[in-house]
C-alpha cells in the first residue's frame, strides 16, 4: 500500500483556488458515472468527493454528457478536477495521474457484415461512427490509415442512423446495445485500451500533481476504487495496474 502525503496548504489552495474542489463529472460515459446531473454517482464522484475530503474542501461536481464537454471545462478554467482518457491531445492542457481503471473500446457491426476483427475495419470504404470528442475519436482519429471517422452525438446511434460500416464505443454500452439490437453483433476483440485517469490543468504545481498521482496509487492499493466499481455495478477487474506494473497503453 502506497503512503499519500497529507496535502498542505498550498497544494490545497493550489487545486481549489476558489475554496471549492470544481470536478467535471461525464455522465456519457456508464461505467465511471451513472445518474443524473442533480443526482450523480459512480466512481469519479466518489474520487473528486475523496479528493476534496483530503484536500479539506467542499466538492462542485459539474457533469456533462460528453467527455469533450468535460475537457472543455478544463481546458476554460471551469473545473479543477477531471476525470478524461488518457490522450497525447490532452495532455497539452491536462496533468495526468496514472490510471486508476481500464476500459476497452469496441467495434459494432452489422450481424451479416464480412468485418471479423478490428484490423477488417481500418479498409477503404469502411465508416465508423464515433462519438464526437471521445478517447477512442481521438484514437481512431490518429491511427487509421484507411477507414473514415463519422462523428456524432453517439457512436452507435451515428452509425445506425447513417447506414455505416462500423460503430465504434465503451464495451460496456456497446454490449448491452446489441443485445437489444438483433441485427448488430460485436466484434469481440477490442481496438484500444482506454486508461481512465484522474486530471488537473498542467498550469498547477509539481507538488499538487505529485498530490494527485500518490492519492490515486493509495486509493488503487486500499480497496477504495475497487469498492467504488463494486458500488456502481461494475466489473472490478477494470481496475488499473499500480503505478510501474506494466499499466496498458492506449
Amino acid at each position: 500500500m502506497t503512503d499519500a502525503p497529507a496535502p498542505t496548504r498550498a497544494v490545497a489552495a493550489d487545486l481549489a483556488p476558489t475554496g471549492t474542489l470544481r470536478a467535471s463529472i461525464n455522465l456519457g460515459n456508464p461505467v465511471l458515472a451513472q445518474g443524473t446531473p442533480a443526482a450523480p454517482a459512480g466512481i469519479t464522484v466518489d474520487l473528486a468527493r475523496e479528493i476534496g475530503a483530503r484536500l479539506g474542501v467542499p466538492v462542485e461536481l459539474l457533469c456533462f454528457d460528453a467527455a469533450r464537454k468535460s475537457y472543455e471545462a478544463m481546458a476554460t478554467g471551469r473545473a479543477d478536477l477531471c476525470f478524461l482518457a488518457v490522450d497525447p491531445a490532452r495532455e497539452a492542457e491536462v496533468a495526468f495521474t496514472e490510471p486508476y481503471v481500464v476500459i476497452e473500446g469496441v467495434y459494432a457491426v452489422p450481424r451479416d457484415s464480412a468485418l471479423r476483427s478490428p484490423q477488417d475495419v481500418d479498409a477503404p470504404g469502411v465508416r465508423i461512427g464515433v462519438k464526437a470528442g471521445s478517447a477512442y475519436d481521438l484514437f481512431l482519429t490518429r491511427t487509421l490509415h484507411h477507414a473514415t471517422v463519422v462523428r456524432g452525438e453517439e457512436g452507435v446511434d451515428t452509425f445506425a442512423a447513417q447506414g455505416l460500416e462500423a460503430g465504434a464505443g465503451i464495451r460496456q454500452p456497446m454490449t448491452a446495445y446489441a443485445a437489444a439490437h438483433p441485427e448488430v453483433r460485436l466484434l469481440p476483440e477490442r481496438f484500444m485500451q482506454i486508461r481512465q485517469a484522474v486530471g488537473t490543468p498542467v498550469t498547477r504545481s509539481a507538488q499538487t500533481a505529485a498530490f494527485l498521482r500518490a492519492t490515486v496509487e493509495d486509493l488503487k492499493a486500499n480497496g477504495f476504487v475497487t469498492a467504488a466499481l463494486r458500488r456502481a455495478g461494475q466489473d472490478e477487474t477494470l481496475l488499473a495496474p499500480a503505478m510501474g506494473s506494466g499499466s496498458a497503453a492506449g
